[in-house]
């Protein structure tokens, strides 16, 4: 399981307070890393979204752990994440919608989900109770190796169009 994450942001505060919202939790401040807030889910298990100021780097520090150095801004990145909220699908899409966010309702074949994206920047599959039930269904462990091992790549995909 995965407590949490961190991602980036031009305005951390309001894509905190978006992610909170979205999760049903709430946004504060996050003092190691000056102008950072933390999205708390609020739920049993400590979940929430760290977001940094955009150009944020973490670097190793050895027994003292790691640090935060300032970098220029990058726009998109390879990081995204799934998250199982208690919000239902059509307050996801207004909430994102108020945000200005990007925000669509995608199949990915064996279940849904709802990608917003932060800032329109960073992928957040949002996954609404609906959602993250079929989600759940699809995730066993051997379903889900087997769906990975038979899944086509990229290349096999051309060939098919």
């Amino acid at each position: 399981m995965i407590h949490h994450l961190s991602i980036a942001a031009k305005d951390p505060a309001k894509a905190a307070g978006v992610l909170a919202e979205l999760m049903g939790g709430t946004a504060v401040p996050f003092p190691p890393n000056p102008g950072s807030y933390f999205a708390l889910q609020l739920d049993d298990h400590g979940s929430g979204v760290e977001v940094y100021p955009a150009g944020t780097e973490l670097q190793p520090g050895g027994a003292v752990g790691g640090s935060f150095v300032k970098r220029e801004a990058r726009g998109y990145g390879a990081t995204h994440f799934a998250l199982s909220v208690g919000t239902d699908g059509t307050a996801v899409k207004e909430i994102a919608a108020r945000a200005g966010w990007e925000c669509h309702d995608c199949n990915r074949g064996p279940f849904h989900v709802i990608e917003v994206w932060v800032e329109n920047e960073t992928m957040v599959e949002i996954l609404p109770p609906d959602y993250a039930a079929e989600y759940l269904a699809f995730a066993h462990p051997q379903k889900f190796a087997a769906a990975m091992k038979a899944a086509p790549t990229p290349a096999a995909r051309q060939r098919q169009q």
